[in-house]
């Protein structure tokens, strides 16, 4: 039986990694089931944020991945309604796979043409972007947007892809009764194997965030909550700075923080090279505004790294499975106390905490579930 084919639009893909989650979806979600489908992917030839193209690779053409995945990686100049009019018209696929809802070339125009071809099904994963705290950024826009969308039935016969029953209702509120599958995010294939061993002295703590510096992912919120911290900790944060405004307040906090807080910037980091920085600390911070699932948290939690998180994302009830804290953000002294905490932690309460949450990680992954709802999403 011939494999089906899906046709994947997505600003940025591999080998980028600055755009976080999306990336990440795509790349575990194509991982896991190239076996059974063929997939193709149009993307753009740079990274988030970035101007120069990609090395090794061939632009405004197909390249074939070592994964045996078909790559179209557009440039700038050749990013037009007529080029990727003919994408959609001259490659073979039996369902198009596109990601979030406001991207002009990868969603809004696919999908104009994809009107011709209603025989081809049209799945929008949704990647976040109805929750409350995602439509506050730019919330003019995207209401205006979303208003037109319906009035102009941009969303006429395509099924939304959520990853939890949370994200299906978001949809459903904004967008009426629209069917949507539920398919939670796969995890990366290269998961650690054994729990990390990490030293854990009584009042120090080294801290970690992975996240794109932007408003959303709550960097300020975590800054200024180590201004109340009163023991010897260290934090250190990676990810693209996405908003140089409110870069600017970060670095502000960061030059109030107290003598026993050191903060440090390390850049971003490559996707690749995550799990092994994870290694290095004791727990990641990320009082984040909404996560539609957070694979950091994911990615953390597998490699024995504990969260202190909000509890705006999927990952609940963390204090009673002993893998972490998921905090309301509404008590920012409550996150300062939780890091107090686990900065006075010893070698053997940290050990517990540790293996708790290399647990909830592992079984996670090994969730067989989790890969059939992604099969179904093309049944």
């Amino acid at each position: 039986m011939a494999k089906k084919r899906i046709l994947i639009f997505i600003d940025w893909y591999l080998p980028g990694f600055k755009a976080g989650g999306p990336i990440q979806s795509v790349a575990n979600l194509v991982a896991h089931l190239k076996d059974e489908f063929d997939f193709s992917i149009v993307t753009r030839n740079t990274d988030y944020c970035e101007t120069i193209p990609y090395e090794n690779i061939k632009s405004d053409e197909w390249n074939i991945r070592e994964d045996g995945t078909k790559v179209f990686y557009f440039s700038e100049g050749a990013l037009t309604r007529s080029n990727i009019r003919k994408i959609i018209r001259t490659t073979e696929f039996d369902f198009l796979y596109l990601n979030g809802i406001f991207s002009v070339y990868f969603t809004l125009i696919p999908l104009f043409y994809m009107r011709k071809k209603k025989s081809k099904p049209v799945i929008i994963a949704a990647r976040g972007m109805f929750a409350e705290s995602a439509l506050g950024v730019k919330k003019t826009k995207k209401k205006f947007f979303i208003r037109s969308a319906r009035i102009i039935k941009l969303f006429d016969n395509v099924t939304f892809h959520a990853t939890n029953e949370t994200e299906k209702k978001d949809i459903q509120n904004i967008l009426g009764n629209i069917p949507v599958k539920i398919a939670a995010n796969l995890f990366q294939k290269q998961t650690i194997s054994q729990l990390p061993v990490r030293e854990k002295r009584t009042g120090i703590l080294k801290l970690v965030n992975v996240a794109r510096i932007a408003p959303e992912k709550n960097l300020l919120y975590a800054l200024k909550v180590l201004t109340q911290v009163k023991e010897n900790v260290e934090f250190d944060f990676y990810g693209p700075v996405y908003n140089q405004e409110y870069w600017a307040e970060c670095k502000l906090i960061l030059d109030e923080l107290p003598r026993n807080v050191k903060a440090n910037y390390k850049g971003s980091i490559e996707s690749s090279k995550v799990s092994r920085i994870l290694e290095q600390y004791h727990l990641m911070f990320m009082p984040t505004a909404g996560e539609n699932f957070g694979h950091i948290i994911l990615q953390s939690l597998s490699a024995g790294c504990p969260v202190i998180i909000s509890d705006q994302t999927p990952w609940k009830d963390l204090a009673n499975k002993s893998a972490g804290w998921d905090l309301s953000l509404r008590s920012s002294s409550r996150f300062a106390d939780t890091i107090d905490k686990c900065a006075r932690m010893g070698q053997s309460d940290y050990n517990k905490l540790s293996e708790a949450a290399f647990d909830l990680g592992k079984k996670y992954c090994e969730n067989n579930e989790i890969l059939e709802q992604n099969k179904h999403l093309f049944a």
